[in-house]
Formats: structure tokens, sequence, C-alpha cells
């Protein structure tokens, strides 16, 4: 298997302490124990045990404790007395995040100013760097994962405002071996092109501004190849058929500026007028369960990440007001995705009787300003919010970081890219307002205009507060549809937009 010592690295890694070898990144990504950061001590003489917003603020100068609502420092009310594995494990994870969520466990002590661990922005944006450094032997399994671990840190850096131009030309140098002469990329050196390796390179390159190494019409052949007969897409020729596919592949599709008529080879190509977008609505429309939820296919479990992908795969399509209400039982969906959101917790789980995990807060809290511009319509809405928004800041804030860098799926998991990533993601998700805005012209070629319409407002100093999180605490702004700053999804329409055909 080839090494993986040629991922993008940083020619500077900022305050490392130390040059990076492989046995240094092994123990600070992978071992069960840590050296703790001297932090000073919550210990008090006036402290009987029984404040326990105590650390929240109370000790630090300057900072007043807040009130942290009953709903995330009480245990459920209502408990299903049938006991199994499941419920077991639901109450360990309560017991595990109440001392986080209500304040009793001190493992941040740099408070906002609502008594909240602040964003630890700087320690997370060392954290990616190190993602983005050589890895140790030990990581060979993430071999075919390589546009994943750029596409993680380079976005995370980006969400918290790193200028990532450093990297541009080892991303390129890395991205260059990995897309086949036959179109798309994949996962590793050698490897067969896959649409979940060709969409994170795809958005990897666009974040550092390096699209022009894809050869578009390889692309497009290849893309091609994958789109099925029922309106689907395989994650590979002769790979499995999910709405990852769709997903992945519509958004490759849509930056590029692709044309939309389908390649001569293409399996889907049976009367000669097929497009991209032939029985795809449909296709999505049959993997919704009778839950509410949606499937990676037809007749499979409902999941909170194949929902995040139905939903932007229908917003590339068209408006959300359009294509969701159409392909979608919106009331049903809406049901689903509101019963994912866990309370003491805030965070999400992703299918039914399931853990809170960090990732959902993406794959799930990202879902929320696609329906609500599906249900609310084109224009701003403000107010119109159809999660609790709060429950997910604290969560993030609170549970999600470690303290020495990266944020994680709970307290007693170890932090990773992956959830960096989309913890951060769903912050932002539940920090602005996205809303879809029709009047706003954006020309493509290729007719695939609908997700280039998003548009967003920050909340107000007052809709912070009630949010409990300070201006220092703010994500950037990510795309609803393409999961990477608006900035950045401008420049690669413009770059392309006058494109027709190659």
């Amino acid at each position: 298997m080839p090494s993986t010592d040629d991922i993008a690295q940083p020619q500077v890694v900022e305050d490392p302490g130390a040059p990076i070898d492989g046995h240094t990144r092994i123990e600070e990504l992978s071992t069960a124990t840590e050296e703790e950061e001297s932090e000073p001590s919550s210990d008090s003489e006036d402290d009987d045990g029984m404040n326990v917003h105590g650390w929240m603020g109370a000790k630090v100068p300057g900072k007043v404790p807040g009130k942290v609502p009953a709903l995330y420092t009480t245990r459920p009310i209502l408990k299903d007395e049938l006991v199994t594995p499941t419920s077991i494990a639901q109450d360990k994870v309560v017991e595990e995040v109440l001392p986080f969520m209500s304040g009793k466990d001190p493992e941040i002590l740099e408070l906002n100013s609502h008594g909240l661990p602040a964003l630890l922005r700087r320690k997370h944006i060392k954290f990616c760097q190190y993602g983005l450094g050589k890895f140790p032997s030990q990581f060979q399994a993430m071999d075919a994962s390589r546009p994943w671990l750029l596409y993680w840190n380079l976005a995370a850096m980006s969400f918290l405002g790193e200028d990532l131009g450093r990297w541009r030309e080892r991303v390129i140098q890395t991205f260059t071996p990995m897309q086949n002469p036959d179109g798309g990329f994949g996962g590793g050196h050698g490897q067969l092109s896959h649409c979940a390796a060709s969409y994170a390179a795809t958005l990897s390159l666009a974040l550092v501004g390096g699209l022009d190494i894809v050869d578009r019409r390889t692309m497009w052949q290849w893309l091609g190849s994958v789109k099925q007969k029922d309106g689907g897409f395989a994650m590979a020729i002769g790979g499995e058929e999910d709405v990852r596919g769709a997903y992945c592949a519509m958004t490759i599709h849509s930056l590029l500026n692709l044309p939309m008529e389908l390649p001569p080879n293409s399996p889907a190509r049976v009367n000669g007028d097929e497009t991209f977008l032939t029985n795809l609505g449909e296709w999505i429309s049959s993997c919704q369960t009778y839950e509410g939820g949606i499937g990676s296919a037809p007749d499979n479990e409902a999941h909170g990440a194949y929902a995040f992908c139905s939903l932007a795969c229908l917003c590339l399509m068209d408006a959300p007001h359009k294509s969701i209400n159409k392909w979608l039982n919106v009331p049903k969906l809406l049901a689903w995705l509101s019963s994912r959101q866990q309370a003491p917790e805030g965070g999400f789980q992703g299918r039914t009787n399931k853990l809170v995990d960090a990732c959902y807060s993406h794959w799930v809290g990202g879902c929320w300003a696609l329906l609500e511009a599906a249900i609310a319509g084109p224009g701003k809405h403000e107010e119109f919010s159809l999660c609790d928004r709060e429950g997910l800041v604290r969560y993030t804030l609170c549970c999600s970081q470690q303290k020495k860098g990266g944020l994680r799926d709970k307290p007693s998991c170890r932090a990773d890219g992956y959830h960096t990533c989309y913890s951060l993601a769903g912050l932002s998700a539940a920090q602005n307002h996205y809303y879809y805005e029709e009047k706003e012209e954006a020309v493509m070629s290729n007719g695939l205009t609908a997700a280039f319409k998003w548009r967003c407002t920050r909340v107000t100093p007052e809709q912070r507060a009630k949010l409990a999180f300070d201006e220092g605490d703010t994500v950037g702004l990510v795309h609803p549809v393409f999961v990477i700053p608006p900035e950045f999804v401008e420049r690669t329409r413009k770059q392309f937009q006058d494109k027709v055909g190659f």
C-alpha cells in the first residue's frame, strides 16, 4: 500500500514546539494518554459543591455566570422502562454530558460572557495544521481517504477564518496524481475514481483556488458513467448506488459548470435525450422512509446524513421551495428531523434510538436552512427557525471542544478532523441565518443556478446573547449546499460560469 507521507503538509506549523515526526503525530492524535495543559484550579474554599454554575464565569474576573436552562441540566423526565443495550448506552451518555452542560466539569476555563467555554479558535486551527502533516504507517488504513483528510482540515480552518493560501501548491501537488485519465479522483494514488473522493478533491481544490487542474471533459464523462437508468448515481463504476453519489456528483457538476446532457457512453442514456437530472427527483423521493426520514437508497433505514445529501441535491437541482416540496413529504421529514435533537445534550443523533454525535451538528443541523427555505419560500426569514439553535451552540462549545484543540463526537471521545470540520459547520448553521434569494442572478451556462442564490445574514448582538455565544465564538459563513465558505463558491462560479462545453 502506498505511503501516506506525501499527503499535503505545511511548510510551517504554528508554534509546534519541536519538529513533527511520525512518533510525535501518532502520540498526538491516536494514543489514549495525553499531557494535560496547565489550567488554573477551580477549587475554592467557598465552593460547597452545590454551585453548579460555579466555574461557568463566577471565578473568572469580569465574567458573570449564566443561568443554564433546565432543559440542558435535567435528566429526561419520560423514560421507557424497557431496558435495552440502547437505553443503557443512552443513560451513560446523559450522565457523561450533564457535568459539561450544567457547568460542573471545568475542562475548559476560558469562558465567554455567558459562562460557556469560549471557542478555542487558535487551538483548533493548530489541530487542523497537524492534520495536514505527515502520518505514520499506522494510518495506512486511511490511505483511500486522502481527499477527505485534506477537505476536513482545510474546510475547518476556512470556517475559522484562516488564510489557506500557503497550502495551495501542496494541495495541488497532492491531487494531481490522484486524478485518473478516464476522469474523477481516486481516494489515493492508483485507486479507482469514486464520487466521495472526487467530491472532497473538488471542494479542497476550490478552497485553495486550484480547480484549473481538473480535466472537465473526462470528469463529465466519468460522472456520466456512474449515472444510473433509475435516476440515481453509483458511488463508483460498479459500486453501490445511494444518495451520497447523487449529492457528490451533482455538487461537482454544478461547481464545474459541466454540460447537462449525458455523455454517449452513459448507462443511463437510453432514448438519447436523457440528462444528469433525468429521474433524479423521483429516485430521491423513493428513498424517503415510512418514518419520514431518508435512507441511503429505497427501503433503507432513515439516516441524518442521507437527509442532508438528499435535501442538498434537490437544492442543486432547483429552488428549495420548488424542488423539496415537489419530491419530499416535508411534514413527515420535519417531524423525523426534529426528533433527532436530544435533550439534555442539545446536539443531534443520526438515527432513531442512537446516541448524540457532534458530526450530526452538520448532517442534521445543516438540514434546517434548506427546510426553512423550502417552507418559508425565497427571501429573508431571520426569525423563522425550526430547531433549537441554542442547544446546538451549547453542545458544541461545552461538549465537543477538546482542551488541546480539535472537536470530538462527545466528551469521552478524542478529537479528529472529521468531527472538527462538521462540528464547526453545524455551529455556523446555528449562528447564522441562511436564506434563498430568487431574484439574485447567478448565470451558469448549464442552467444549474439555484445553488448559487443562497445568501446569509449574521445574527444581531441581541440574538447572540439569546444563543449564549460571543462575537469571538463566531464561526465564518458556510454555504448551506456546498459546505465551503460562500466566497469560495462565488470565486468558483465566476471561474466557470461562461464555460460552454469544454
